[in-house]
């Protein structure tokens, strides 16, 4: 997300940060690139005029003229700027209401809502300890129902059964009955979504809203749509109470408009951001931290919660302790660190999150693929247990039917072999003087192509 208006920002950026001074023309200069990058990025024509003119309004003023450094001032207000249009800080879900706290999901059809429902599930389920039930009013769409259901088996959610001749109001009531006698803390509805805003959809959804009187009503909205999303979000707004947004596909968007734009035009908070396939993908939105990723300044805070949620400590620590032993690392290993790292989303979502990375050369950031990882863990698939664990056993013929096992080549098993021999030898340092040798030796390095880091703590010298 924000690839092409990262790229572009940080170009600017680059050139005022060198600048003893600003003049009227290089601020011209500057606010002109940023226009530009912010309208490219399909940002609503309002809400760049409105930023550029703030950023205008303080850079001629004190804080950035009397400063020493003043192009570093005018980033400084760039990036606050930001975080103003995208909301100044996350906005949590508000659960304090007596149980269970409905929450109403709208959104036209296509955008991911069954899926998101999932999603907030899980979230709800893993980070706030409650129980929750959902429901599907969605009577139209062949299939909503089952496919709620189902979701609601793979996130252990209470499944509350409809039909699709039932009214969608007489399934929420009975939805909702059914929550208070189960004593469940959260009760999600989700609603039917049309391909486009029409009156009777409306009609339908202000009735549930009228019904149900839910704490949060969620508009969940595709944001590879751009401004439209916003557009559509504000339709939505002026028929409804909505509390907040959850912009869905965000890991497909290279844009990044419909998060630039969605707060400025409806007034709503984003809430949530989709950000992979896997219910397990929805990150809380923290406009601060968007915006040092937009200015290519990274998000580390992100990235210590994801390692700190998915990855699994036990292993980290047995891993810890056998190299202190001055064990090797071995294939078994490695694929451990990969899945580890697939869990946290993946390459790409890991360097996004890095700062500096913004700047790396873009046939680098190609070969920082997933796809890579996962032809790796194929080929460390294909061994014996005994090869994994003593790489060094892995000679001519045995190379040629592990390669036979996962569809590669003689040369993919090569390339593996001689990354993990790599990799042992960086991690006999933690033996030798732990994190800080095994920095200075990576310095320099960038992670790709299985060249990474281990996943988490508990790695000391």
């Amino acid at each position: 997300m924000f690839e092409n208006l990262s790229d572009r920002l940080s170009k600017t950026v680059k050139k005022l940060r060198g600048q003893a001074r600003l003049t009227d023309e290089n601020i011209k200069d500057a606010l002109r690139d940023v226009r530009m990058a912010l309208l490219e990025a399909d940002v609503a024509l309002p809400v760049v005029r409105d930023f550029i003119n703030r950023i205008r309004e303080r850079a001629v003023g004190q804080e950035v003229l009397d400063s020493l450094t003043p192009g570093q001032a005018l980033i400084k207000v760039v990036h606050e700027e930001l975080i103003g249009i995208m909301g100044l800080a996350n906005e949590s879900l508000n659960l304090n209401a007596q149980p269970p706290a409905v929450i109403l999901m709208a959104g036209l059809q296509g955008a991911g809502k069954t899926t998101t429902v999932g999603k907030l599930t899980r979230f709800l389920k893993e980070k706030n300890k409650k129980s929750v039930m959902v429901a599907s009013c969605d009577v139209y769409r062949p299939a909503a129902i089952k496919q709620l259901e189902t979701i609601a088996q793979q996130t252990e959610a209470i499944f509350f059964p409809s039909e699709a001749n039932q009214k969608p109001t007489d399934i929420a009531l009975a939805a909702l009955a059914q929550a208070k006698r189960q004593y469940m803390d959260v009760l999600i509805i989700d609603t039917a979504g049309r391909l486009h805003i029409d009156a009777e959809m409306m009609d339908e959804i202000s009735q549930l809203n009228n019904l149900l009187k839910p704490v949060e009503t969620l508009f969940v909205v595709d944001s590879m749509t751009g401004q439209d999303a916003a557009n559509t979000a504000k339709a939505f707004g002026d028929a409804l109470p909505l509390t907040g947004v959850i912009l869905t596909k965000t890991d497909g968007d290279a844009r990044g408009g419909a998060a630039l734009s969605v707060r400025h035009i409806t007034g709503k908070p984003i809430k949530f951001m989709g950000v992979g396939e896997k219910l397990d993908a929805l990150e809380p939105f923290h406009p601060d931290r968007m915006a040092s990723r937009i200015l290519g300044m990274g998000d580390v805070l992100s990235l210590i919660e994801q390692a700190q949620t998915k990855v699994d400590h036990e292993k980290a620590q047995k891993l810890a302790r056998k190299l202190n032993k001055g064990k090797g690392f071995d294939f078994e290993d490695l694929r451990d660190q990969m899945n580890q790292m697939l869990k946290m989303g993946g390459m790409s979502s890991l360097l996004d999150k890095l700062p500096g990375m913004g700047a790396m050369p873009a046939h680098i950031k190609e070969q920082a693929n997933d796809k890579e990882i996962r032809r790796m863990i194929a080929i460390i698939n294909s061994m014996t247990l005994e090869e994994r664990r003593n790489p060094e056993l892995i000679k001519a013929s045995r190379k040629r039917r592990i390669a036979t096992g996962c569809g590669l080549q003689v040369q993919d098993v090569n390339r593996l072999l001689k990354q993990q021999q790599q990799m042992s030898k960086v991690m006999k340092q933690f033996s030798k003087g732990g994190m800080r040798k095994l920095m200075q030796s990576m310095k320099g390095k960038l992670p790709t192509g299985g060249g990474f880091p281990p996943m988490g703590g508990g790695l000391s010298g």
